[in-house]
């Protein structure tokens, strides 16, 4: 009989470890559910989350409702349009083209795209880095009624081929959904496989990703997750798109239990050799590698955030730590990035700060009328202010009108999206510019008009 005792004495050892991890893993859950349940009341989140540490699911947790008209609330199983967190799966394709030798990172775009302007100078690199200079497509695009109808991928690019870059190939990063569009169509010259199908076969069926695909919106799809905006009268369906639109920059949809898995390979060279994987976290200009953004504020972050008409979505990846937090949600005026760095603040014992109402200040509506004109905050993306029966209005280029409200007379709120907006004077008192605070970032814009 002593020869089974090491191995009751391990059984006897594991069972205490997951105790211990289940102990510990209770409050902190408890923490993370009375988090996000702050966001939900607020109407600043509706999805799903899953939060894990050391290999061990925290949290897996579905939040508001996959379908507000049927009330079918949301599961760890719900479905959900993944927007930009495409561009990692998009790139781990080209990754693995490149090893098995079909193509380079520093190929050139002409090689696969002949008579592309400036394709010479442009490389595979320069567009899964974001430091093209191309124009990005959904920010130029002024009619978005467009989107409702399919559109081939050449149709796609024809749409920003011609429009002028922002800079040489190299000298700087811009995001653009165009760049993973030309990647797209790189991965199916390449392959000889449509994009959809690489991805499955590729990476999503070596992964037993079942829940996870290329979206259609025709397509019976169990557990999808219907995608909502706010309006002035309140929650909305989102706007129709065809997801041939997003294509490889936005098209797929997952489960964050399936995004979990994807997580666990990401540890693995099951995809990628290592030099691969190091490749993609490694930024290139300021803090973005390929497909995949890199934080570093005390602790490595590499993390990624995606948006697309009705829905808005996060994954963070703590490697160091062995910490993953996947926010997916069907609000697109949500903020899952915020809940997503609230959530790692309580795993990692830091301070934070729960969403809170906001007081609307009293301001004389004679003030109103100093802050009205248009304000720049990128090429193309502009705020306009204006005023009507003793409100104030901002409007974003392609977006809704919405009133904004007063916390003093320079700085005002929204209550569509947890977003705040300051307006700066110059020495004669005259508004000069906006500041534009969501997803803690500041974002300056000044008055054009």
């Amino acid at each position: 009989m002593k020869r089974f005792a090491p191995i009751a004495n391990t059984l006897f050892v594991a069972i205490v470890l997951l105790a211990h991890v289940r102990l510990f893993a209770r409050p902190t859950a408890d923490k993370i559910d009375s988090a996000v349940t702050a966001y939900v009341r607020l109407q600043k989140f509706s999805g799903t989350v899953l939060v894990a540490h050391n290999g061990n699911i925290l949290l897996a947790r579905g939040y508001g409702q996959a379908n507000y008209e049927l009330g079918v609330p949301n599961t760890s199983q719900t479905k959900y349009r993944l927007g930009s967190l495409t561009k990692q799966f998009t790139a781990t394709a080209i990754m693995q083209l490149q090893e098995r030798g079909l193509l380079g990172v520093h190929d050139p775009l002409s090689k696969y795209l002949p008579g592309y302007p400036n394709g010479d100078a442009i490389t595979i690199h320069h567009l899964l880095s974001h430091t093209s200079g191309i124009a990005n497509y959904t920010a130029i695009e002024k009619d978005r009624t467009s989107w409702r109808t399919a559109a081939t991928l050449q149709e796609l690019i024809d749409k920003f081929r011609d429009v002028p870059a922002s800079f040489k190939p190299g000298e700087s990063y811009e995001y653009s959904n165009s760049n993973y569009v030309l990647l797209t169509l790189i991965i199916e010259k390449v392959s000889g496989e449509p994009y959809e199908q690489y991805v499955q076969q590729h990476i999503f069926d070596p992964l037993g990703m079942k829940e996870s695909g290329y979206d259609h919106a025709q397509k019976l799809l169990a557990n999808r997750a219907a995608g909502y905006t706010l309006s002035a009268d309140g929650l909305a369906n989102a706007e129709y798109i065809d997801m041939s639109v997003p294509s490889g920059a936005g098209a797929l949809y997952s489960t964050v239990e399936d995004l979990y898995k994807w997580d666990r390979a990401l540890y693995t060279e099951k995809l990628l050799k290592k030099s691969s994987l190091d490749a993609m976290f490694t930024p290139v200009s300021g803090y973005y590698g390929y497909g995949w953004a890199m934080v570093n504020k005390g602790r490595r972050q590499i993390q990624h955030s995606g948006g697309v008409n009705g829905f808005a979505t996060f994954i963070a990846r703590y490697p160091d730590d062995d910490v993953c937090i996947i926010v997916l949600g069907n609000f697109e005026h949500g903020e899952p990035a915020d809940v997503g760095a609230t959530i790692a603040s309580i795993v990692f014992g830091e301070p934070y700060k729960l969403p809170s109402e906001r007081v609307v200040a009293k301001v004389d509506p004679a003030v109103y009328a100093r802050h009205i004109g248009e304000y720049e905050l990128a090429p193309g993306f502009v705020i306009t202010v204006t005023t009507g029966d003793g409100k104030l209005y901002a409007q974003a280029t392609g977006q809704s009108k919405f009133e904004i409200y007063p916390e003093s007379d320079v700085l005002y709120f929204l209550t569509v999206v947890d977003a705040q907006i300051e307006f700066r004077m110059d020495d004669k008192g005259a508004t000069k510019e906006l500041v534009l605070y969501q997803g803690g970032r500041a974002t300056p814009g000044k008055k054009v008009r």
